[in-house]
């Protein structure tokens, strides 16, 4: 039977840890786990074995990191051992009920553009490992350990272009329920659904009782199948190995818990073993299983945020489009990025939910510069966008390089326009604006346009998009040329919501084109649609006259408790002003705290032409740092803004050092950074430096896998006084330690800071390290401390 027939339907069980164990067996620091495909085939056939004898429906193979960055020359032998080794564990263990999980995990790197892997690259990255994989006989895709959402869009549009396996997804949230890149629950899930994966869930990271609020929230909001497969409770180093605190009598009981919090799937990760599974499964096969319920949200997301529509009104904001703005066109035609992010801003701070994006002039090559605003804007404005365009080329190359789920405008009741979207919004996801028009035109009553609607329904449902991911534009026509167009428009909202059901939008200004003082008739007519039902406004943000209308409507229908929104915004208390929008100069400070680099290179030019260069550093660079840090380490700010704003601040610090001609710069202190032995994942080292060099510290960055022996000489012989360790993986932490082991004796009296994903403060206190840096910001501040800033 095949795995998709039984996900959702019956108790599955994963396995367990796989390189905490090899490290039991004489895995040595810093030795990669996947080699031992090859050096020692028979271990990695009896540890598959055991699990599948333990009652696993589930085994993976040893690929969590075999990928061409860290395997170029032997990636297809490793792959293909790996695989051969499951299926002879499977024969040997009379097991073949079970299925083998092609095991992919992340590269270690970060994705552009706040990182240095195109996001092509990494698709061609994951494919090349998934065809080996599903070629050599795998059962299933799991992309486990995922801490960037974009990086499991990546390896999941791999999965789907390089195979036709079940896909199943698994990612590492924090204790605060988030991703390293900021991404919550809820913004993975619209995602990863989306995406037509076939089960989702949590790994790593943390233990069963520290995911307890993750799981809870993956219930309320996933519609699939969930997999819960935590770590063995904590890491501590223990005479020179990794150990876990959880013994399996314990942790089955924990798990026992969770099967009855309405998952699916379970099993486990770092420093769980076959008995810990063993256990597991005999109880939890006790436990009355609960399948899956539809949700039937409506939820459209970007790598941070997840907008549900239904609840109450949601502004969607029009000011990206060319239509009826000269500056706009201009800025296309001049490739300004920038005037275009500033229009985004703007619409941020005047309270919309979502962007609409359209990019289309007749004489730019719209998707190209619709692939150049989509990473740009997600690169600074955490909402959600609205992908807005008439070219399917324009629409798929926008709709790919999204890290989320996003809205699309639009289809609309023609077969020709259906056939071309739908098939787009199958394969990648997102909430589709239905047109109520069609061959002949938009109808010119109601009951035409709601058959329109039904028509959109039915065959976006054959294409197995749902009626949840549908919301029909009733179409506002001015009422200058037909005085009863307004009425039609108000009984199709209300009919939308009343028969089908469903949600609706409408572009609202056109209702007034060609009357004087539009904005008095959008209004009216906006709160008119609102009580009719309208779900989605598109409109300007900007415009007062709008956004009064919004707030007093919500507060009116009670959905807005307690007024708050209304206080907030009208009270006694001024509100904050916009962000400069357009051309609009920019201070320097907020086009740092922004992200913006070539506004924060302007502004610091014409600042430096009135202000002393160090004055410019000291009172402008570095506070907006510090801002953006305590709002990252606040959680108002995500890493991707983080990093965009280290970008913009150096980039003005570079004009600053011109404007000082020679003058001497003031160096804090001199800083080693590196991705101790055996570990290739430098994503945390590479922001560490980011910030640290923005702060007026020397990095030397020794890069991945180094060996202790080169980051002690390079101390001794750079005399450094603060050495910064980052690892990954659980089975090269136990590098971290003989590094610092290694310092105390050829150079003690060196400060030592560590993190990553599998690292605790107890774990890093019992490997001797002098601080453990829970996120980049941290280091900052203990860099700081050292060297007396």
């Amino acid at each position: 039977m095949k795995l998709t027939e039984r996900l959702g339907k019956e108790w599955i069980f994963f396995d367990g840890g796989m390189g905490t164990i090899l490290q039991e067996h004489g895995l040595k620091a810093g030795e990669l786990p996947e080699t031992w495909n090859l050096s020692h085939p028979d271990e990695i056939i009896a540890l598959n074995r055991s699990y599948f004898e333990a009652g696993c429906d589930v085994v993976n193979t040893n690929t969590f990191g075999a990928n061409a960055l860290k395997y170029p020359d032997n990636l297809q032998e490793i792959v293909q051992a790996a695989v051969s080794h499951a299926k002879t564990a499977r024969q040997q263990a009379g097991r073949e009920d079970a299925y083998i999980a092609l095991d992919i995990g992340p590269t270690g790197k970060l994705l552009q553009p706040m990182g240095d892997l195109p996001f092509e690259r990494a698709v061609e990255l994951f494919g090349e490992t998934i065809r080996i994989g599903a070629a050599a006989g795998a059962d299933l895709v799991l992309i486990e350990t995922m801490s960037d959402s974009y990086e499991a869009k990546a390896a999941v549009l791999a999965a789907k272009e390089n195979c036709d396996l079940p896909v199943l997804v698994t990612l590492i949230f924090d204790e605060k329920g988030k991703l390293l890149t900021g991404g919550t629950v809820d913004s993975t899930v619209a995602m990863l659904e989306g995406l037509r994966v076939d089960a989702l869930g949590v790994n790593c990271g943390l233990g069963p009782k520290q995911m307890h609020p993750i799981i809870e929230r993956l219930t309320q909001v996933s519609s699939l199948p969930i997999i819960v497969n935590p770590n063995a409770g904590l890491p501590r180093s223990e005479n020179g190995k990794t150990v876990f605190d959880i013994a399996p009598a314990e942790f089955s009981d924990l798990m026992e818990e969770i099967a009855g919090m309405g998952v699916q799937a379970l099993g486990g990760c770092c420093g769980t073993t076959p008995e810990h599974l063993r256990l597991t499964i005999e109880k939890c096969r006790k436990v009355p299983f609960r399948p899956p319920v539809a949700k039937r949200r409506t939820v459209v997301s970007s790598f941070s945020q997840a907008v549900e529509i239904g609840p109450k009104p949601v502004i969607i904001g029009e000011r990206i489009n060319p239509t009826g703005k000269s500056k706009f066109k201009a800025a296309l035609r001049e490739n300004n990025i920038e005037y275009i992010l500033g229009e985004g801003m703007a619409q941020e701070d005047s309270g919309a939910h979502i962007l609409d994006v359209n990019v289309g002039l007749p004489e730019i090559d719209e998707p190209v510069m619709m692939e150049r605003v989509v990473t740009r804007l997600q690169s600074v404005i955490a909402l959600p966008l609205q992908i807005d365009t008439s070219d399917t080329i324009a629409m798929e190359r926008g709709m790919r390089l999204y890290n989320g789920k996003p809205m699309i405008n639009s289809v609309s009741g023609k077969m020709e326009s259906m056939e071309a979207v739908f098939p787009l919004v199958r394969k990648y996801g997102g909430v589709v604006v239905g047109l109520a028009l069609d061959e002949n035109g938009i109808p010119s009553t109601a009951e035409g346009r709601i058959r329109i609607a039904k028509k959109i329904y039915d065959t976006a449902e054959k294409y197995g998009i749902p009626h949840e991911d549908i919301v029909i534009d009733g179409l506002a026509m001015t009422i200058s040329s037909d005085s009863g167009s307004a009425l039609v428009t108000l009984e199709t909202l209300r009919r939308i919501r009343d028969e089908l059901h469903g949600h609706s939008i409408l572009g609202v200004s056109n209702i007034s084109f060609g009357l004087p003082q539009r904005e008095i008739v959008n209004s009216n007519f906006f709160t008119m649609a609102m009580q009719s039902g309208l779900s989605c406004a598109i409109i300007n943000p900007n415009n007062e006259a709008m956004m009064k209308s919004y707030r007093s409507y919500l507060a009116l229908a009670n959905l807005d408790e307690q007024c708050a929104g209304y206080i907030a915004a009208y009270g006694n208390q001024p509100a904050a002003a916009p962000a400069a929008a357009g051309g609009t100069a920019m201070p320097l400070a907020e086009s740092i705290e922004r992200g913006l680099r070539e506004r924060a290179i302007d502004a610091a030019k014409e600042m430096l032409q009135t202000v002393p260069p160090l004055e410019v550093v000291n009172n402008e660079l570095i506070p907006a740092l510090d801002r953006v840090g305590k709002g990252f380490e606040k959680g108002t700010v995500f890493l991707p803004q983080l990093l965009m704003s280290a970008e913009a601040a150096k980039a003005a610090f570079e004009v600053v050092k011109d404007a000082m001609k020679g003058e001497s710069q003031q160096i804090k202190g001199k800083i080693i950074l590196a991705t101790v032995k055996g570990d290739i994942h430098d994503i945390g080292k590479n922001i560490v430096k980011v910030l640290l060099e923005n702060y007026a510290y020397q990095v030397l960055d020794l890069g991945k896998d180094v060996p202790p022996e080169v980051i002690v000489d390079t101390a001794i012989k750079e005399d450094v006084p603060v050495v910064g360790l980052s690892a990954l993986m659980t089975t090269t932490v136990v590098s971290m330690e003989e590094t610092i082991k290694q310092l105390r004796e050829k150079k003690p009296g060196t400060k030592v800071v560590v993190g990553g994903a599998v690292l605790t403060q107890e774990y890093a206190d019992s490997i001797g390290a002098d601080c453990y840096a829970k996120d980049a910001m941290a280091t900052v501040h203990y860099a700081d401390s050292v060297f007396g800033v």
